[in-house]
């Protein structure tokens, strides 16, 4: 007697590696690849902080009043810094730096003071912020920088004004 055997166990599994390559993908390679690209965007945005707060510093070096100097460390460093700005909707208002856990401002420009390293000179600080908790890149990621990112991005640049030719 000849009996059929049922059909093999490859048979009846056709189509189960493409189902587990798509859960591997979603579930594993999906999740990292969001994680690296916000990484990416992180220290581009913190890039872009250290370019605009220079730029602003070496605008104020530009021959005119204080005031002027002040409009111009903004104006620089609004111009370098405006793809996060437009990211985020701030508004630069340029106000004088807070301290930290003050009031928060995209862009700050302090008034002409004396500098730490000589008190005799004057010094302007131009300090830019963006605020990854409020503005994520990648919505739900914020929540893994979180414990990372415990405060605001931001960078500071100090110039030394030669104030004898104003």
């Amino acid at each position: 007697m000849n009996r059929r055997h049922p059909p093999s166990r490859p048979a009846r599994q056709r189509g189960v590696a493409a189902i587990e390559f798509a859960l591997i993908f979603l579930l594993g390679v999906l999740p990292l690849l969001l994680i690296s690209f916000t990484g990416a965007m992180i220290f581009a945005a913190q890039q872009s902080l250290s370019l605009a707060s220079a730029e602003g510093a070496r605008a104020a070096l530009q021959y005119g009043t204080t005031a002027q100097r002040q409009s111009n460390a903004c104006y620089a460093a609004q111009r370098s810094m405006s793809w996060l700005l437009a990211f985020s909707g701030d508004t630069p208002n340029c106000g004088t730096p807070t301290a930290p856990g003050g009031a928060y401002t995209a862009i700050a420009v302090s008034a002409a003071s004396a500098c730490p390293s000589n008190a005799t000179m004057q010094c302007i600080t131009v300090v830019t912020s963006f605020n990854y908790n409020a503005h994520p890149f990648v919505p739900g990621v914020s929540a893994l920088y979180g414990w990372l990112m415990t405060s605001n991005l931001s960078s500071t640049a100090t110039v030394q004004l030669d104030l004898s030719g104003s």
